[in-house]
This record gives structure tokens, sequence and C-alpha cells, in this order.
């Protein structure tokens, strides 16, 4: 669905959710029942931060191209989970 705006001459303008490709040049005032006239107007679209956006491009490429990790950094050691030490070894 997509917010189609539309301008009533007496009435003002109004918006109409419609599916998408199937807006008409005019539309049936909610008001007055009179014809208006479909209005082109900008999307609203929304500014994001510089972090934001880092985290979106890190996960876009991820995506693309993950990180394959074969061991733990340096300086870590492993946490297993406590149950994990109840299970029985070959």
């Amino acid at each position: 669905m997509a917010t189609y705006e539309y301008l009533c001459s007496r009435c003002g303008p109004f918006d109409v959710k419609l599916v998408i490709g199937t807006a008409p040049t005019a539309y049936g005032c909610p008001s007055c029942a009179g014809a208006a006239r479909r209005v082109y107007s900008s999307p609203g679209l929304t500014l994001t931060s510089h972090a934001v956006a880092a985290l979106r491009l890190r996960e876009e490429q991820a995506c693309e191209a993950p990180a394959v990790v074969s061991q733990l950094p340096p300086g870590r050691r492993a946490h297993p989970h406590p149950a994990l030490s109840r299970l029985p070894r070959p």
C-alpha cells in the first residue's frame, strides 16, 4: 500500500492509501464528494546518522562476503557453556 496525496479545490489536501500503481489522476473528496486532482510530492525520506549508516554498510558487506573465523583472537579464552561439560566425550 502507498499513500497518495490529492487536492480538492473546495476542501484542501487529503491522503488516500491505495495499492501501488493503482492511483487514478482524479479521486472523490471524502468531505464533499467532488473531484480532486492528484498532487505529486516528494517522498518522506529521513536522514540517518553516520553511525547508523556505517552499521548498515557493514551489514550489507557481511552478507556479500562474511568474515570467516577459524580461531579465537589472541588473549581471549573460550568460556564454554556449563551444560557442555556434562556432554559425553568420545
